[in-house]
């Protein structure tokens, strides 16, 4: 007697993988368009996500904000985002599993050779469709700033940038502060 293999029926498979990758133990993992990726930070990369947290750490605070990497979910569509950055209002934070976009008020992504592409082109278009308010992407590779800002179903309506490293970036309402990117 041969053992056959099990097939399972899933109902909905969008739901399925997003179950899945939350349940890997021991890997942080994301899906963009489909596809899961490991997500392993080099401490360079993870170096610029700290180095915003230290700057503006006291205006979050006083703001009312968390940042962190939580998960990002896009509903509707195989992603499932771990982002280098994102801002929350402390109220949404606390005891949240998976965010959608809308409900940050910043995300930054920093980019690696291996990912770049994914985080100037497929992510920011995907940000803006899902309303996340103020997109930063901090490209180590061409050694600049963009921010993104007015989302809307074609992407992003302004943008500020590209600004190369040193040169500071103002973060609009409910910021109204400046990064520091010399040492990205």
């Amino acid at each position: 007697m041969s053992a056959q293999p099990r097939r399972y029926a899933v109902a909905d498979a969008e739901a399925a993988l997003k179950y899945a990758i939350q349940h890997i133990k021991g890997d942080r993992v994301q899906i963009v368009e489909g596809i899961i990726e490991h997500v392993v930070p080099s401490w360079d990369h993870e170096g610029v996500a700290d180095q915003i947290r230290e700057q503006r750490g006291p205006e979050l605070s006083r703001l009312g904000c968390r940042a962190g990497s939580g998960d990002l979910d896009l509903p509707g569509t195989p992603n499932w985002y771990v982002p280098g950055l994102a801002v929350v209002p402390r109220d949404i934070a606390k005891g949240a599993g998976a965010l959608v976009p809308d409900q940050t008020l910043l995300i930054v992504e920093v980019t690696s050779e291996s990912n770049g592409d994914t985080d100037r082109i497929v992510k920011r278009r995907r940000y803006a469709e899902y309303g996340a308010p103020l997109y930063l992407l901090v490209d180590r590779q061409e050694r600049s700033c963009t921010l993104y800002s007015a989302p809307g179903q074609l992407g992003y309506t302004e943008v500020k940038g590209p600004l190369p490293f040193g040169t500071p970036v103002s973060l609009p309402d409910p910021f109204d502060l400046e990064l520091d990117t010399s040492d990205f």
